[in-house]
């Protein structure tokens, strides 16, 4: 157990629904909180790293992330805009769900880095954020995969034309609602794709629940 934090502290809670992507984008929670015992941790092998690591750009605030994609014009289009791209004019569709997502249904030629993956390690850290996942239901807890952009850059390079898709798609677009629109993983991906040097870069408005929706030509690999 982790002695100087309650995972069932009201404190915990609020932080915990904003800090893992359950309800809003993401405050730190406490600096530092005490390891596990060490007995503990040898049994299981946890590591003790007692401090969340540093904000990744993947973290800042939306509206940072979405003032940089105007400005290097991004633009989102529909799906079959981005199949017409996709068979007359090169571009890739570049799918950035989890695998099993991904080789459930998928467009013909896409190609598959998830920019989320399943938590792997044990500190401390990952034991809270596990936590607050199940608190909410979800069993299979996600953390940024800190290996999506040299996988992408193994496979496209910088002058490639991408179309990046997730489930929902997300939206720049305001609305009285959202006035800063919303985010989604593919317009967090495109984001790390333009700070990286990708110059040409869309992103698929809609999500590939659409795509699936319109009936669009899709392939499975299971």
């Amino acid at each position: 157990m982790l002695a100087a934090y309650s995972f069932t502290s009201p404190s915990f809670l609020s932080a915990a629904s904003k800090s893992f992507g359950v309800v809003n984008p993401v405050p730190l929670p406490p600096a530092s909180h005490r390891c596990i015992s060490r007995s503990a941790a040898v049994r299981f092998g946890v590591k003790c790293t007692a401090t969340r690591p540093p904000k990744s750009p993947a973290e800042e605030d939306w509206k940072v992330k979405r003032d940089v994609l105007l400005q290097k014009r991004v633009r989102s289009v529909e799906v079959k805009e981005a199949l017409r791209l996709q068979t007359e004019n090169n571009f890739v569709i570049l799918d950035v769900r989890p695998e099993a997502e991904f080789k459930e249904a998928h467009p013909p030629g896409a190609i598959n880095v998830q920019i989320y993956r399943l938590i792997k390690e044990w500190t401390p850290w990952d034991i809270a954020r596990r936590a607050a996942f199940l608190f909410f239901g979800i069993v299979s807890g996600t953390e940024e995969n800190p290996d999506f952009l040299e996988v992408v850059e193994s496979r496209l390079d910088k002058d490639a034309k991408i179309i990046v898709a997730c489930s929902s798609g997300g939206t720049m677009r305001p609305s009285q609602n959202l006035p800063q629109g919303q985010q989604s993983r593919s317009l967090i991906a495109a984001y790390l794709l333009v700070l990286n040097g990708y110059n040409n870069v869309y992103h698929l408005d809609g999500g590939l629940y659409t795509w699936l929706k319109e009936g669009l030509p899709s392939v499975s690999e299971e």
